[in-house]
């Protein structure tokens, strides 16, 4: 039986960053793995929306894994920002069954809905990983990654705070270098990967944002990467968007990790979406 997922798209993947989306459908198509998309799912707010009234955040969100009981599947993420305010909320609402019962009376009177707490919310990589297989993905490499060097960028909400990670380890992980090494790329251990981007604070402060991307991305440079690859498309977007104005002389491209995977199975640059960069990957791609 294929394995199936409610899939929370997030808003950057239907905006900014619709390459990651066409990239996750492609690579699941290849490996067989079946993704509902929640079309009527909200925001999950990205941190912001909480911080006025958190239950207000938390029943929006609440809804959203209220679909994903109806339907029976854990819910996949691709971003994740979205991953870490889904956690949080649940940590909040399986914690206090009180608060969780207030929840879904507003719940219940707005949409007809109610959170039971049966939904998991869970990363692509973590599903790749535990669900899938990295033995079972290796199998179905065509094109290796040769010589490629990539340097895995984590993300803040993967890794802070432990309590709410899905990484065995947050001081010191590995599971994306694993999904890497597994399509055949060298891994680059760098003093920035689990770094901030600098994203949560680029409209309040641009300058010390793009300060903070501008660090990630020189200590993957200095330390022979040839690539960075990301796993959240916040990070993406500050660090290869952002990065003609953090210095025009970097020029490290920013790869989704779905797209390296996708290249490893066959399909091409332009299939993943690799050249709606800002960064050309063309040069860092050649050895492929």
């Amino acid at each position: 039986m294929a394995l199936q997922y409610a899939f929370y798209t997030g808003c950057v993947a239907k905006g900014a960053g619709r390459e990651l989306l066409t990239s996750t459908n492609l690579v699941c198509q290849k490996l067989g793995i079946d993704l509902f998309e929640m079309k009527d799912a909200a925001c999950c707010g990205a941190g912001v929306g909480g911080e006025d009234n958190v239950m207000v955040s938390d029943t929006v969100n609440a809804r959203t894994f209220a679909l994903a009981e109806e339907r029976g599947m854990d819910i996949m993420n691709i971003c994740v920002t979205c991953q870490g305010v889904h956690k949080k909320a649940q940590a909040r609402l399986a914690k206090e069954p009180e608060y969780m019962a207030r929840v879904n009376d507003v719940l219940k009177s707005e949409t007809g809905r109610e959170y039971k707490g049966q939904a998991k919310v869970r990363h692509f990589a973590k599903i790749l990983i535990e669900d899938y297989g990295l033995d079972k993905l290796k199998g179905q490499v065509v094109k290796p990654l040769g010589e490629l060097k990539a340097a895995a960028f984590y993300g803040c909400y993967s890794v802070r705070p432990h309590e709410y990670s899905d990484l065995k380890n947050p001081d010191d992980p590995d599971e994306m270098e694993r999904i890497l090494e597994a399509i055949g790329a060298k891994t680059v251990n760098y003093p920035g990967r689990l770094k901030c981007c600098g994203f949560p604070i680029i409209m309040m402060n641009k300058q010390n944002s793009l300060t903070l991307s501008g660090s990630v991305i020189r200590s993957a440079k200095e330390s022979g990467a040839d690539c960075l690859v990301t796993q959240c498309p916040l990070c993406h977007l500050n660090m290869d968007a952002y990065q003609p104005e953090i210095d025009e002389t970097l020029r490290m491209p920013v790869i989704h990790i779905q797209q390296l995977i996708g290249l490893a199975l066959g399909y091409t640059a332009e299939q993943m979406g690799i050249d709606t960069h800002i960064i050309s990957a063309s040069g860092a791609l050649a050895s492929i």
